[in-house]
């Protein structure tokens, strides 16, 4: 009778060997992350609960990095969810908020597509109109049995900055996304969702006019041009904006400026935008202001045609050094808060298509609304949007910019895990 031994087999050292470098090199183990895919507005991005992350918001970065698909810096986000753009590169960290009248917390990350890094450093309006949905479909907030509208009060922890987002609610106690809203940029329709930035003035720099100024010029010294002037308003209301009057821009041998297409002129943009950060008081200087793409940001700002009906201004504005498909909701926000003040760029191009104009904003005393806010028409490369500005005036006679609603809608794409590895 033959019983059977076990025996040990010993690799060889060279096996053991390949064994180890193929532990050290190999990439961490996948991992899954709870979150919802969402078009926000004119952008798409994950969101996610801010449970389902580290405490520690330092550990956030190498996972969204890698969830989005810029672990490598490969701009295309091929092994990620990104979608190679900024408007599609985007985070939402969603959580119950702790404040009295504040229902929910929301932060804002930009991932950049071609770069393993993120910025935490403003707001993102498209992709804030998706978390008062969000929230609501999450049971972060409940709406009333029957209720058919609701209103939930957001504060931006990037900003410290309150918005109010009004939506409508389905009979299940969900968000009702079916509507027939349009908004430029997307295709078919969706449910209105109102979003009213409150004291938007100041989100980074604490003054809406942080120069001093509403108007001024501004020399910027340029490796592709030279020295040259340019007339901007600094504005910070929403987010810090260098406002351009595209007029202004001078320079010999390049009439056809502003040009999207043009890679002189989308490198003299970033010297503009990295000049504007200094005198904003953002960056000691434009090297530092350089390490920073997502603040401030920056929109060339020209006239309407004389037959354009639907719109105030016009507005060519860039994303992370690149021009953008349609604008910023921020940015529309804070165009519409800098065309009610008198002495900005944004007001003169409002006014020149007649003198007698007739304030469009409207107006809040001591606490009570006097006058109902027109709609400013601000035409974008993908179309028009519609802000509604109101300004407020004080026991002294001091105005600010007491809140600005712009209209958005969104729509949930997937839910699931978006894995990652770090």
């Amino acid at each position: 009778m033959t019983i059977a031994t076990s025996t040990t087999i010993t690799e060889p050292p060279v096996l053991q060997n390949i064994h180890q470098i193929d532990r050290k090199f190999f990439p961490p183990p996948r991992k899954a992350l709870p979150a919802v895919w969402m078009r926000s507005g004119t952008s798409k991005g994950l969101f996610i609960h801010q449970r389902d992350l580290p405490e520690s918001i330092k550990l956030w970065e190498p996972i969204l990095v890698s969830a989005m698909g810029s672990a490598g810096g490969n701009a295309k986000q091929i092994d990620g969810v990104g979608g190679a753009t900024s408007t599609t590169s985007k985070v939402a960290v969603v959580a119950k908020s702790q404040h009295p009248n504040v229902d929910v917390e929301y932060t804002f990350i930009q991932v950049a597509p071609d770069k393993a890094k993120i910025d935490m450093s403003g707001n993102c309006g498209n992709i804030a109109s998706g978390v008062g949905p969000f929230a609501l479909d999450e049971g972060i907030v409940r709406a009333v049995p029957g209720q058919t509208e609701i209103d939930i009060r957001i504060l931006n922890t990037n900003t410290g900055q309150t918005l109010v987002e009004t939506i409508r609610v389905a009979p299940d106690g969900s968000f009702q996304e079916e509507g027939d809203f349009r908004i430029p940029g997307v295709q078919g329709s969706s449910s209105p969702i109102k979003v009213a930035f409150l004291n938007p003035e100041g989100s980074m720099t604490g003054r809406m006019f942080p120069s001093g100024a509403t108007q001024e010029i501004l020399t910027v010294v340029s490796p592709s041009v030279g020295k040259f002037d340019v007339q901007v308003s600094l504005v910070d209301a929403a987010n810090p904006f260098v406002l351009v009057d595209a007029s202004s821009i001078s320079t010999t041998g390049y009439l056809s400026w502003p040009d999207p297409n043009d890679k002189i002129f989308v490198s003299v943009v970033e010297d503009i935008r990295r000049a504007g950060a200094v005198r904003f008081g953002l960056a000691a200087d434009v090297e530092t202001a350089g390490q920073v793409r997502g603040t401030p940001k920056i929109a060339f700002l020209s006239p309407t045609a004389e037959n354009d009906k639907e719109a105030d201004i016009q507005v060519l504005a860039f994303t992370l050094g690149k021009p953008h498909a349609s604008l910023q909701l921020t940015g529309a926000v804070c165009l519409g808060a800098a065309a009610s003040i008198h002495g900005t760029v944004a007001w003169d191009m409002t006014g020149r298509k007649g003198i007698d104009r007739v304030p469009k904003h409207g107006m809040s005393l001591n606490g009570q609304q006097i006058a109902s806010p027109l709609s400013i028409g601000i035409r974008h490369p993908a179309g028009v949007i519609f802000v509604e500005p109101v300004l407020e005036m004080g026991h002294e006679g001091e105005v600010n910019v007491e809140k600005v609603a712009v209209f958005r809608t969104a729509r949930r794409l997937f839910e699931g895990n978006v894995f990652y590895r770090a």
